[in-house]
């Protein structure tokens, strides 16, 4: 269930209050993250997790202040962060001392302060899924294999395979047992690496909606597809694991995220959930059996022109999220509710013409509030992201573009 009318339009006055209440002008767009949701969403994710840590996945939060502020909620514990040189910022701002790369890295530059950091090298996992990544750790170093010990963990396919078709996120090269032990024993084998954990990150239960009104035939499709796809790598996991454990003894096994926790942490493989979109809820995740959904970022327009009684302009708004180019990946305007982007127009770069019965009754200046269809990619576009309970801004974070950084 998305939020009702009535909901949604307590929303657009608290945040327009809150908005002018402040005590500078706020230019648009404006970020802001409803800290009563987000602490909320926290708490949920803590508790479907049943007792597994959950890893804060960056890539869907990119303010520092809101990494910080998950890591403080119970039951969260380290970041699953999305690039290595994000990874060595955290660790040397003293944002967290348990950091998991999510993506194999060949940044040679990254990979060389890695290297020449006992301390950061103690704090940061790599992900590998072939030789090729351990050579490129080598190719950065300078002192020798044996001076910093580098930590790895291996990225394992996740994905469900049904009549020769693989369906889910096309990352790892490693499925069968074989080739994962093949590459197990040559990490174990390589001086200056050490095999500390694995991922299997099950895209394809964790990153689809399951629960669409208007598309009830498909909705029942994918939950068939996610039921099928967790009984296999439910007899995956637990061969993998058990072959593993007779080479290494790991730290950890990450899987899962905001779709799939209680899932993946049924798993008796998994040792600890990735999560970071259900902290915020953006578009993409209105539509799941699994939880109930409360927006908590949201960022703000002001009409700037009314070209017809019936349209209201308002300036900004093509925040496109990634993925496939479909209509899901634009912003939606949110608060007052009955607003549409056009069919022609949609969302654009310098301006952004909305329709329905509520663009009649707005006024030039008023403020239009949206949601981004993905999490975190929203705190690219702005600096200052601001932190709002009740009906006041109670503080303002820089995003990683505030501080200046582009990961």
């Amino acid at each position: 269930m998305t939020a009702g009318f009535v909901e949604r339009n307590r929303l657009w006055t608290r945040l327009g209050t809150a908005v002018e209440s402040h005590p500078r002008p706020l230019s648009t767009p404006i970020a802001v993250v409803d800290l009563d949701a987000f602490d909320a969403n926290a708490a949920d994710l803590a508790r479907r997790a049943g007792g597994k840590p959950v890893r804060v996945a960056s890539k869907s939060l990119r303010v520092p202040g809101l990494i910080t502020r998950a890591l403080a909620h119970e039951g969260f514990s380290g970041v699953l962060a999305y690039t290595l040189a994000e990874a060595l910022w955290l660790h040397e701002q003293g944002i967290c001392d348990d950091v998991v790369v999510a993506y194999p890295s060949v940044d040679q530059g990254a990979l060389a302060c890695l290297v020449e950091s006992p301390a950061a090298a103690r704090a940061i996992t790599l992900m590998v899924d072939d030789l090729a990544h351990l050579d490129a750790v080598d190719a950065a170093r300078r002192s020798g294999p044996d001076d910093v010990e580098v930590r790895v963990a291996l990225d394992l396919d996740a994905g469900l395979r049904v009549g020769g078709q693989h369906v889910g996120p096309k990352r790892s090269p490693l499925f069968d047992t074989a080739d994962v032990l093949g590459l197990a024993r040559a990490v174990l084998d390589r001086p200056g690496f050490r095999l500390v954990g694995v991922m299997t990150y099950e895209g394809q239960v964790a990153g689809v909606p399951d629960d669409v009104p208007s598309q009830r035939a498909k909705s029942l499709v994918v939950r068939r597809l996610k039921a099928a796809s967790m009984r296999q790598l439910d007899v995956r996991r637990r061969e993998l694991s058990d072959a593993l454990s007779r080479l290494v003894d790991l730290e950890f096994w990450n899987a899962g995220g905001s779709g799939s926790v209680e899932a993946s942490a049924a798993d008796g493989a998994v040792t600890e959930i990735a999560a970071g979109s259900g902290l915020l809820v953006p578009g993409l995740f209105d539509h799941y059996q699994s939880f109930e959904p409360r927006p908590a970022a949201f960022f703000g327009l002001r009409v700037s022109r009314k070209p017809a009684p019936g349209i209201a302009t308002v300036h900004g708004g093509g925040l496109i999220a990634s993925g496939p180019v479909g209509t899901d990946r634009a912003p939606a305007p949110w608060a007052p509710p009955g607003l549409h982007l056009t069919g022609l127009e949609g969302a654009g770069e310098v301006q952004t013409p909305l329709t329905g019965h509520r663009a009649g009754l707005l006024r030039i200046g008023d403020l239009v509030w949206f949601r981004h269809a993905k999490s975190g990619e929203l705190f690219e576009h702005v600096r200052d992201v601001h932190l709002v309970r009740g009906e006041a801004i109670v503080e303002t974070a820089p995003s990683y573009r505030g501080c200046g950084l582009a990961f």
